[in-house]
């Protein structure tokens, strides 16, 4: 940790690119209200601004002119307090030509604090189905993805980012481990339990599978929420079995509280105790290169 995080505090500030909706908790809403939860500052970069989560209809959708955009962030990479910063995190993004200012921040990020971790969360797709353009996605797997360490795709933006139909969880291994970070935590992962869902987590040390039970219609928000999490227990010194295992139970903890209470939101802000201290049990498997088959 640098010296000038030191003074600030105990733990590193955390610079978030994200979108921003006023009523709601995805983007920023969930991933920087998490790690400020978790005892993390953090300077929170909008991408784009929206009343809601489209999911919820139609709403005006705000994306700051390039060349400001481009400015701030050349400001904040230029800044006398970017030693603070311990950790970026990559979320959704408004156009692709914000795509390269950010690249330049990490840089500088770096250069300040070559220890600094970088977590890429590509918001391009899901369902099988891509919501950004694909010069965007493109723009990321070719700028953002090289300067990672850690890449939180889901499965279908694994499929986007590699162009591959993967079947089964031996195949998300083998596509995790060519996209480039050394750690990659693929979400919605094939279960092994029958009605599940899962993380898988692919590194050069391990191959490890949380699981959980699936809950059907959950809101939007649990990737920003998952990559934020894994990247406060990470930052915290947490092993990645514990991180993963840790987040896991923590996102599914707050889905199934905020399903049972019926909201269309997560209701982050409702169970800090869940974010903090999940009790939720979470099974884990540790996994090799050979996989068994999916439950049929």
């Amino acid at each position: 940790m640098t010296k000038e995080a030191n003074a600030v505090g105990d733990r590193p500030a955390v610079i978030s690119i994200a979108s921003h909706v006023v009523r709601g908790s995805v983007g920023n809403r969930a991933a920087a209200f998490a790690l400020e939860s978790l005892g993390f500052p953090v300077w929170s970069v909008p991408t784009v601004t929206l009343p809601w989560h489209p999911g919820h209809g139609p709403g005006t959708r705000i994306v700051p002119p390039a060349e400001a955009f481009a400015a701030m962030v050349d400001e904040l990479a230029g800044s006398r307090w970017l030693g603070e910063v311990g950790a970026v995190l990559i979320g959704y993004f408004g156009e692709t030509a914000q795509i390269e200012p950010v690249a330049r921040l990490i840089e500088a990020v770096r250069a300040k604090n070559p220890k600094a971790v970088v977590l890429c969360d590509p918001a391009t797709g899901d369902g099988g189905r891509l919501y950004q353009p694909r010069k965007l996605l493109d723009a990321i797997a070719e700028r953002l993805l090289p300067l990672a360490d850690i890449a939180t795709p889901n499965r279908f933006e694994l499929e986007f980012l590699t162009g591959l139909e993967l079947a089964d969880n031996r195949e998300l291994i083998e596509a995790a481990s060519a996209l480039g970070p050394r750690t990659v935590v693929v979400t919605s992962a094939f279960p092994m339990l029958r009605g599940g869902t899962g993380n898988l987590l692919v590194d050069d040390r391990e191959t490890m599978l949380a699981e959980h039970r699936l809950i059907e219609n959950a809101p939007k928000g649990l990737g920003d929420l998952t990559a934020a999490v894994f990247l406060a227990r990470i930052l915290s010194g947490a092993t990645l079995e514990k991180a993963l295992q840790s987040t896991t139970a923590t996102v599914f903890e707050l889905l199934a509280r905020t399903t049972k209470r019926g909201a269309d939101e997560l209701t982050i802000e409702t169970d800090l105790d869940s974010l903090k201290h999940p009790m939720a049990m979470v099974q884990m498997r540790r996994l090799g290169r050979s996989v068994p088959k999916q439950p049929a």
